[in-house]
């Protein structure tokens, strides 16, 4: 029988959680606020992080690997950075266990605490600044430009699977400069890679802005960021670079010998992206029959079902499918064949519908004869006929189409979303009532923006790059602005 999903017009969160638990992405662990990803989970992950180390690398960067643990005093050395994640924080205070005197299992070793507490990396730019100090002397030495692949714990006290969990998976580049030019053009740079990766790859249009200061990274003196919006009208942040200037460099004492031999101190930057986005990819394109995932990011692009009454029939259907999968190969198309005799080919394609499959080949000694094959897109849930001799460019071209179709109806989704708002009340209805980005006139202030939070629960998402100098009015204090930004409820 199909997983049937609660839907989201009946309740969006149920169904997210649905379709997280019944297409084997995720469930949660013995670890309360931890999951275990499962393997079609992971593979999504795969293609993500397979995609975007290349797009890293393309532009200059390495991989390396930094420690888990972080020692506490170097929490210590950068104010704003403790402040941002000390709530968050676990903490390692011993290193041993022992038997329970009393026969009761085991219990901590009062005797094997630590002299310094360590700290779980929420982030790691204290410890990788620390290691930075002993690799750069000279301007020569300069610019290093790392990225990790890692997994880190922020305590949370309200989990969701992908979205906001106690330990995730994630990257984060860090990277170090002569000057504080050459940090702003990787902080930019680094965003615009992010972008690209949403649209190329992942079919999610995303505004690019950067964030207030009250909502920029703990130690940064500039955030950007993407921003994504989910079809029940919530924001997603979906990806981040900062500007980090020599905040750390001075933190760490991190100075370099430069052009002229004066010291000076080093210029940075840092940006990452998390398994969140398996987050963003259901809620931006999934529908109530199951997950929809862009042809370039699923854990296999065509899955190919036989339909038969015996061994032999089977066995002739086989050797056609073996020829279409080396047809398909040589074109680059993942492809699986479904041979099980465990389940019917009905349940398979609800199966693979529910999994977000892009494209389904169905095959049976009829269309042996007649040369042909039955096609099934699941973005439209179209079905076709098509001839077996040009089986592989039919899907080539047809996972073209679905990745732009998938690509066009989100944007066309957002397009519908964003509205521009001149009065609080109005934005406060429209928030409740329609959801979506709101453009609206800001004063600049912190202390505005944090009203509108008390209030609504609307967040400042970006300040658009893109967004055009227009003389206003602050929605919420009538006071002068020179430009639009984005308002949102957020995830």
């Amino acid at each position: 029988m199909a997983k049937v999903l609660t839907t989201k017009e009946e309740n969006y969160s149920q169904w997210y959680n649905d379709l997280v638990t019944k297409a084997d992405l995720a469930e949660n662990s013995a670890v309360r606020g931890c999951m275990v990803i499962k393997p079609y989970g992971y593979a999504i992950w795969e293609k993500i992080q397979a995609q975007l180390d290349k797009m890293f690398k393309d532009t200059g960067h390495v991989n390396a690997y930094f420690p888990l643990f972080i020692p506490k005093s170097f929490f210590s050395k950068e104010a704003a950075h403790v402040d941002g994640f000390a709530k968050e924080c676990a903490v390692v205070t011993h290193y041993r266990l022992k038997n329970d005197p009393d026969g009761k299992g085991v219990v901590v070793d009062p005797d094997a605490k630590l002299e310094e507490e360590l700290i779980i990396r929420p982030t790691s730019e204290t410890i990788i600044w620390s290691t930075y100090k002993n690799w750069i002397q000279s301007y020569r030495d300069l610019p290093i430009l790392c990225n990790q692949w890692a997994n880190v714990v922020r305590w949370e006290m309200r989990t969701r699977m992908f979205l906001r969990t106690t330990e995730f998976l994630w990257q984060e580049g860090h990277t170090a400069h002569e000057t504080s030019e050459e940090a702003l053009a990787e902080t930019t740079q680094m965003i615009n890679v992010y972008a690209s990766f949403a649209e190329d790859f992942m079919a999610i249009p995303v505004i690019k802005g950067a964030k207030s200061a009250n909502e920029r990274f703990a130690g940064a003196l500039e955030t950007y960021t993407i921003e994504a919006l989910m079809q029940d009208g919530k924001a997603l942040q979906s990806g981040t670079s900062h500007f980090l200037g020599q905040n750390f460099a001075k933190a760490f004492d991190v100075q370099f010998a430069n052009r002229n031999g004066k010291l000076d101190y080093v210029w940075a930057s840092s940006w990452g992206v998390s398994t969140r986005l398996i987050g963003a990819l259901i809620m931006a394109h999934s529908d109530n029959n199951g997950l929809v995932l862009p042809p370039k990011l699923a854990p296999f692009q065509v899955v190919i079902v036989p339909i038969y009454k015996n061994a032999e029939q089977l066995a002739e259907i086989s050797v056609k499918v073996e020829q279409i999968m080396v047809k398909l190969r040589l074109r680059g198309i993942s492809v699986k064949y479904d041979n099980r005799d465990s389940q019917r080919p009905g349940w398979k394609f609800a199966e693979y519908e529910l999994k977000g499959v892009p494209v389904r080949l169905a095959i049976g000694p009829r269309d042996l004869e007649n040369g042909s094959i039955e096609v099934a897109r699941r973005d439209t849930l179209a079905k076709s006929v098509e001839q077996l001799e040009n089986i592989d460019q039919v899907v080539a071209d047809l996972l073209d189409s679905i990745q732009e179709n998938i690509y066009n109806k989100a944007y066309q989704f957002r397009a519908e979303n964003m509205t521009k708002v001149d009065s609080y009340d109005q934005f406060k209805e429209l928030l409740v009532t329609k959801g979506g980005f709101f453009l609206a006139h800001w004063d600049g202030t912190t202390e505005t923006e944090l009203r509108i939070k008390d209030e609504t629960k609307a967040t400042l998402r970006c300040i658009p790059f893109d967004s055009v100098e227009e003389e206003g009015k602050c929605m919420v204090t009538g006071k002068p602005s020179k430009q639009r930004v984005i308002f949102a409820l957020a995830y």
